[in-house]
């Protein structure tokens, strides 16, 4: 990257060069510049094809000639609340969304394979827990974070059961449909990859497909779910561009999959990363239980 760097700087003769994460920004007369690794996407190609849907919630891609580095204009962020941002970044995904969506014909057996993964992760996080539920039962003094996963481990439990039972489901909804609503997702959503300026601007395609919108707020959920309502971001979506009961049926099931919890040597880390892990659990139930209370109302 160094050597094409050095390039692009006598090119552009920038008045001050700021490394920041893995990007570089290069100050000149004419303006601010964001220098960014290509990563074997052909980002060109991606922000033609949103321009040709209308959809231009993106920076200007200033140079894409080098082999391993792209240029793009640097947006100037307005500070605003992260609640405010979160609205304003899920406006522009629902048009995303909306504009680049198209009914793919897919076999019986794309069904199957997403049931099967999703199945094969509930399986391995129920062995998981109930191996460290065992492990604890052994312990002759039980540690706080052990305590503190044995006094949750029903709740625990009771979820992955749920989204068994609700996988089971989706899939009944789905094995004999033949067509699948798909768009162009971004794929790494979060707000730290939004900016607000005279628009909004979504930033970092470089994760960016074709698959099922569900994945673009799954993605958003699970990255910023304790700093916002989620409850009002996915009103304010579903107001654009409604989720099918079988999308909204396959994301509850997805953001209801606990983490795996990671422990470590230090019993300090370990409550906090119980807890962390707790603190989704409950999040997540909560933001669904309306949803599955109507439900039942209705039946």
């Amino acid at each position: 990257m160094s050597r094409t760097l050095e390039i692009l700087k006598q090119a552009y003769k920038p008045l001050r060069v700021t490394i920041k994460g893995k990007t570089t920004i290069l100050e000149t007369t004419d303006g601010k510049y964001l220098v960014k690794d290509k990563k074997n996407k052909d980002i060109k190609k991606i922000f033609n094809y949103l321009k040709s849907r209308n959809f231009d919630n993106f920076p200007n891609l200033v140079d894409d000639t080098r082999s391993d580095l792209n240029v793009y204009e640097y947006i100037d962020d307005v500070a605003m609340p992260k609640e405010q941002k979160a609205l304003d970044m899920v406006d522009v995904v629902a048009n995303l969304h909306l504009k680049t969506t198209y009914y793919k014909t897919v076999s019986e057996d794309k069904y199957k394979e997403i049931y099967e993964n999703v199945l094969n992760n509930i399986n391995y996080l129920t062995n998981f827990y109930n191996k460290l539920f065992t492990k604890i039962d052994e312990e002759i003094y039980m540690s706080p974070s052990s305590f503190l996963l044995i006094v949750n481990s029903s709740k625990l439990m009771a979820s992955l059961d749920f989204c068994k039972k609700e996988l089971d489901e989706w899939y009944e909804m789905v094995k004999k449909d033949n067509k699948e609503r798909v768009s162009l997702i971004h794929n790494n959503l979060n707000t730290d990859h939004f900016l607000r300026k005279d628009k909004g601007y979504l930033i970092s395609w470089e994760n960016s497909k074709i698959d099922t919108p569900v994945l673009d707020l799954v993605n958003f959920y699970k990255n910023d779910y304790f700093n916002i309502d989620f409850e009002t971001v996915l009103k304010k979506y579903a107001g654009k561009n409604p989720l099918s009961e079988e999308e909204k049926k396959l994301f509850f099931i997805l953001i209801s999959l606990v983490p795996e919890v990671d422990l470590q040597s230090d019993e300090f880390n370990n409550c906090k990363n119980i807890r962390q892990m707790l603190d989704y659990l409950y999040i997540t139930e909560q933001l669904i239980r309306p949803y599955y209370t109507v439900e039942e109302e209705k039946k």
